[in-house]
């Protein structure tokens, strides 16, 4: 098993852009491949009632299996373990599956009855960053997950730790938010396709800043892939609740939930905020 450390940000509509311009980036090499990918649970959501993801990912002619864990973490960084190995296909490897502590505890019987539930396509953009001492994997994401009939934008970056410390992650994201539109997102693209397969968004509870954070995190991930205004309004509640408990001495939780005010909200300035925020609390709340 191997643990994941990332920080996901979802992108504003020019984020892509602007990140390949970003002088971070601009003068290094990178690499474009296109992912398809789809997820298996059983007809119950047995394995999202577990908080686990399964997937078999075709990246060229490789064809691998997933599994994903349930994550910790707040304000779009997250831990998670992960089991990834080549597979004949063209369908799961049960065998292999079996083996897998988390998946085993599920029992043969839920094994046998997982099948495809949704579908993530995309082309992936990576470059490898050394930064304060650290090897940091920028992968830039832009396509679509399908479920059914509904679909939903895929926008985001992640920033996986290869080697170092974890405060590099949070220092190389507040240099490219100076000039790319972005903000945390704590929502996998797991998740997003099980509730878009549902048509129904959960909120986590709040109570402590870390969890309040977390909440306004999804709030956000909600409306982005919804549109619907609730979502921001629920955002804006869960950064003043954070901002009434006190530990908001930058006032960053105030000062974002006044921006969401504005239909143009998801601008640089946010992201700087919102990352000096999550930085700011650190703390594991369970993740999707």
């Amino acid at each position: 098993m191997a643990s994941e450390i990332e920080l996901k940000l979802a992108l504003g509509e020019s984020g892509p852009d602007a990140l390949r311009r970003h002088p971070r980036l601009a003068s290094l090499p990178s690499r474009v491949s296109r992912l398809g990918n789809t997820y298996f649970d059983t007809p119950d959501g047995d394995l999202e009632e577990a908080r686990s993801a399964l997937r078999l990912r075709r990246d060229g002619s490789r064809l691998l299996q997933t599994v994903k864990t349930r994550g910790e973490g707040s304000g779009g960084l997250s831990s998670r373990g992960e089991w990834e190995w080549p597979v004949a296909g063209p369908g799961l490897d049960l065998e292999g599956l079996a083996e897998i502590p988390p998946m085993a505890a599920l029992g043969q019987d839920t094994l046998s009855r997982l099948v495809p539930r949704f579908s993530t396509d995309f082309t992936r953009e990576t470059w490898m960053v050394e930064d304060a001492g650290a090897v940091i994997e920028v992968a830039l994401d832009a396509g679509e997950i399908r479920a059914g009939e509904r679909t939903a934008t895929i926008r985001e970056l992640e920033l996986e730790l290869k080697e170092g410390k974890e405060g590099a992650l949070h220092q190389l994201a507040a240099t490219l938010a100076e000039s790319v539109p972005l903000r945390p997102s704590d929502t996998s693209k797991a998740a997003r396709g099980g509730a878009l397969l549902l048509g129904q968004w959960r909120l986590p509870e709040g109570g402590t800043p870390a969890a309040w954070l977390h909440r306004a995190g999804v709030a956000l991930d909600a409306l982005g892939d919804t549109g619907e205004p609730a979502w921001r309004h629920e955002a804006q509640a869960a950064f003043r609740q954070l901002a009434a408990l006190g530990d908001d001495p930058a006032g960053d939780a105030h000062w974002l939930a006044r921006a969401l005010e504005d239909d143009a909200w998801l601008n640089e300035a946010f992201g700087v905020r919102a990352l000096a925020l999550s930085r700011q609390l650190p703390g594991n709340t369970p993740l999707d």
